[in-house]
């Protein structure tokens, strides 16, 4: 996977036509309409320095394995935005200002000279739009420089959507107060996060993820036993929201690599005594006080070591939104929990889970929207046939489950695989596959996202 950006030319004759991404015409007047760079999610992003293209060694079948390198202190590098772009290529702000009647090809009269019925209009399809991003693998046992360069970086737009987005925000000693009385395992790290903000208040309330503001990914999720034990996962979400972080750490004590969210949150992981955890949004709208899900995923992951200490953990924990929790441990126990605010946790002893409750969707329409029963149709279809790990893994790149529309938020930004019996996590794109360990160095990888 690669990406290629270029300046266009500013006369008529040097246009790469064949590059420009008509579907950004507004064909009502007959000129190009420039579809403005998607704003980033954070302005600043933390490297390293030595970094190899990709992080990852290149095979001959398209796969490739990542490589730790030796890191230098935390940097940071702005992440420019472009201010306009088409077809992937970054267009100068000059070019708006150019005088088109100076331009080549300012003498032509379109109706007459382009034979327009000539198009077959039925076979046209828009060209796929490409979106770059950078995934970092971060090993820090404490948290200390790493986590500090990836606050540094992405707090400012942080602080935004956690001041400003819907809900009401608790007081200091409301957020601190109920992190104490259902997660106090994790209360010395979450002081250890403060210290590292200056003791920011805002960012100690925020740490808490207590009553954060609501999110809803979409995602896939399905866990085998046997003689393989794994987790596997699809997110899909917006490119420009995914802190795009892989996070192995020990907060507690504990071995812990996963999915990185919200700044020491997880949207999936796996721990080393075997047991791997994912989540999925449950379909159900609205919210209510309770933790965000990043949170509880890091909670199960820190404090638990089977599938049945997850579940007792879940039991009286106040979720803000509704998710599905699939949980699977190296034993072969596996379950899914569907929570929700102001309810009590429901078990399944399903191994799949998309985007509704339990097999029937409470609620058709959202369910239509994300095609919700169509995919989990697919996963039980491949659980019921007993298929390997890696057959189950493969599946998570092919439709209905590998989504492509990344600019209405329902596009897959990655596919995690976890083996909790070999202590891997394996994360694909096709053509593309980077495993990493809870001990491997920290290490990036560059990929391209491709979708509409």
């Amino acid at each position: 996977m690669t990406s290629t950006r270029k300046t266009t030319a500013r006369t008529w004759a040097g246009i790469d036509w064949a590059a420009i991404d008509w579907g950004c015409v507004d064909w009502a007047s007959a000129a190009p309409r420039l579809a403005t760079g998607r704003p980033s999610a954070w302005a600043e992003l933390p490297t390293r320095g030595g970094r190899r293209r990709g992080g990852a060694t290149v095979q001959e079948d398209g796969t490739c394995t990542a490589c730790g390198t030796t890191l230098t202190e935390p940097q940071h590098q702005t992440r420019p935005r472009p201010t306009a772009q088409a077809a992937g290529d970054v267009v100068d702000t000059d070019v708006l200002d150019t005088d088109l009647a100076e331009t080549e090809g300012a003498a032509v009269t379109w109706t007459q000279d382009t034979d327009w019925s000539a198009t077959d209009w039925s076979t046209w399809s828009a060209p796929a739009r490409t979106y770059p991003v950078t995934v970092y693998g971060i090993h820090e046992a404490t948290p200390g420089p790493r986590w500090k360069a990836l606050c540094d970086a992405t707090w400012p737009a942080y602080r935004s959507w956690y001041l400003t987005g819907p809900g009401t925000r608790p007081s200091l000693a409301e957020a601190q107060g109920k992190l104490e009385k259902y997660m106090p395992e994790l209360v010395p790290v979450w002081r250890e996060l403060v210290a590292q903000t200056g003791g920011d208040d805002d960012a100690a309330r925020f740490l808490t993820m207590w009553n954060l503001p609501a999110f809803a990914p979409a995602c896939s999720q399905l866990a085998t036993v046997g003689e393989e034990t794994s987790l596997t996962r699809n997110y899909d979400y917006v490119p420009d929201l995914w802190e795009a972080t892989v996070y192995s750490s020990e907060f507690t004590g504990r071995k812990v690599i996963g999915t990185g969210d919200c700044l020491w949150g997880l949207l999936d992981g796996m721990n080393d005594a075997g047991l791997a955890v994912s989540l999925t949004f449950g379909g159900r709208p609205g919210s209510g006080p309770g933790f965000a899900i990043p949170l509880v995923i890091r909670y199960l992951l820190e404090v638990a070591e089977t599938a049945a200490h997850a579940r007792e953990l879940l039991r009286g924990l106040p979720v803000s939104m509704s998710y599905n929790i699939t949980v699977v441990d190296v034993s072969g126990e596996r379950f899914t929990a569907f929570v929700a605010p102001g309810q009590d946790v429901e078990f399944f002893d399903a191994c799949t889970a998309t985007n509704h409750r339990g097999k029937t969707p409470e609620y058709p329409e959202k369910a239509a929207q994300f095609h919700s029963v169509e995919r989990l149709e697919f996963l039980d279809e491949v659980s019921e046939k007993g298929v390997s790990a890696a057959e189950a893994r493969d599946g998570f790149l092919r439709d209905p489950l590998h989504q492509d529309h990344y600019s209405a938020g329902f596009g897959t930004l990655f596919t995690a695989h976890y083996r909790p019996d070999l202590g891997t996590v394996e994360y694909v794109w096709p053509g593309v596959s980077w495993t990493r360990r809870f001990d491997d160095a920290d290490d990036t990888l560059d990929i391209v996202l491709e979708g509409r």
